[in-house]
């Protein structure tokens, strides 16, 4: 047996732990930070965690296999709205999973094991996650699609409409629902009924990862688009929904998939072959999370307190876009920087190449991805200045065509 490689970004959370540097700044993992740069648990999940412990009916008994049903019911609701034809008629219902992770996973061991599906296409870059995934998941056709213009710094439209239109036909292709990980670019609407089109014509089958709804514009609804537009074009597909960001629910593993059919016999046989998956794998979900989310999504004033919190997130990250740029350009750092407020979400893909990404850790202890993608979290008005700073020295002293 050998030493397997460690994984990135946890690496870096060690190696920051670790660094002495007064000035040090953590850009590498993907969880929201104060402007103090502390972790926050959003006061209506504190109020609702409260409320539950106080809850005497309460109690600690299995969950069936599928999960707790007013949690999926919920969930499924939030992302494709409560007036969307499939939701009403049933064709579409949840799947409470281990986060968004897990419900990549159960979704792709139906796909791959119970439909025989041989081939996925991811995007690329994409979540580092993704790919080991689907390999364990048994699938031994994982293709890429262009999506990263490095040149341009956006969105490849014309590589990713020319590999899919080569995809296989039944190939399932991985879509970033919003706040694309790592790249923070997301297509236009326009964009996603050409991609919508061509899948179509192709017969290929979406498969959504959505971790960001709320959180990427601080608008539940505007995060949701490209996911109900499918649903609406007649798509039957699948989408991995995750409640660590916007709840902030990162170590409770609260997600649920979302699955959409076309006619009203599917669900019940979809169920079934679900519920064998779960079984031989976990056997039934936690319950603190799905509690939580659940509790705040029935009520409508805690609702109301909920999407307040995600605007508060939403609207940090938008205004350390703003700050970082600015001192960027001020700074007169080579380069075009109107990326870094064009994406949105957690993620940016700053543009830095690997060699200048290890500089800025081993010179100004500013822990960051090779890829160059840095977690907009962890900015803070105290630090911006620091880090733009230090993207300046790099660049000049480590040349690249940005």
């Amino acid at each position: 047996m050998e030493m397997a490689a460690p994984i990135e970004v946890f690496q870096l959370n060690k190696q920051f732990a670790e660094d002495n540097f007064e000035k040090k700044v953590s850009l590498g993992v993907g969880a929201y930070r104060t402007e103090e740069g502390l972790p926050w648990v959003l006061p209506v999940v504190r109020l609702a965690e409260k409320n539950l412990t106080a809850d005497d009916t309460l109690n600690k008994e299995y969950f069936p296999v599928l999960g707790l049903e007013k949690f999926s019911f919920l969930a499924t609701k939030l992302l494709l709205g409560g007036h969307c034809p499939a939701f009403i008629e049933q064709r579409a219902f949840g799947v409470q999973s281990l986060s968004g992770t897990g419900a990549l996973r159960i979704g792709c061991e139906f796909l791959k094991n119970v439909l025989k599906y041989e081939t996925i296409y991811v995007s690329k870059p994409t979540w580092g996650n993704h790919h080991l995934l689907f390999k364990n998941t048994g699938f031994k056709n994982i293709r890429e699609y262009r999506y990263w213009n490095q040149e341009e710094l956006c969105l490849d439209i014309k590589g990713l409409m020319e590999d899919l239109s080569n995809a296989p036909e039944n190939s399932i292709i991985l879509l970033h629902a919003c706040a694309h990980n790592p790249t923070g670019c997301d297509p236009t609407q326009d964009q996603w009924k050409q991609i919508a089109d061509l899948m179509e014509e192709k017969k290929l089958f979406p498969f959504f990862d959505s971790a960001y709804q709320g959180f990427a514009s601080g608008d539940l609804e505007k995060d949701a688009w490209a996911v109900r537009y499918f649903v609406q074009r007649g798509f039957e597909l699948f989408c991995a929904q995750s409640f660590a960001k916007n709840f902030g629910l990162y170590n409770e593993r609260v997600g649920n998939l979302t699955i959409v059919s076309n006619n009203t016999n599917k669900p019940a046989l979809i169920k079934s072959q679900m519920a064998l998956i779960v079984r031989g794998m976990y056997s039934n979900p936690p319950g603190h999370g799905a509690k939580i989310v659940s509790y705040i999504l029935s009520n409508p004033d805690l609702c109301d307190e909920w999407k307040q919190n995600v605007i508060t997130m939403s609207g940090r990250v938008q205004e350390m876009r703003k700050l970082l740029r600015a001192a960027l350009e001020n700074l007169g750092t080579p380069g075009d920087w109107e990326h870094i407020t064009t994406q949105i979400g957690m993620f940016s893909y700053t543009g830095l190449n690997e060699r200048q990404s290890q500089y800025m850790i081993d010179k100004h202890h500013i822990y960051m991805l090779r890829s160059g993608r840095i977690s907009m979290c962890g900015l803070t008005k105290s630090n911006v200045e620091y880090v733009a700073n230090a993207i300046y020295d790099t660049v000049k002293t480590i040349p690249n065509k940005l």
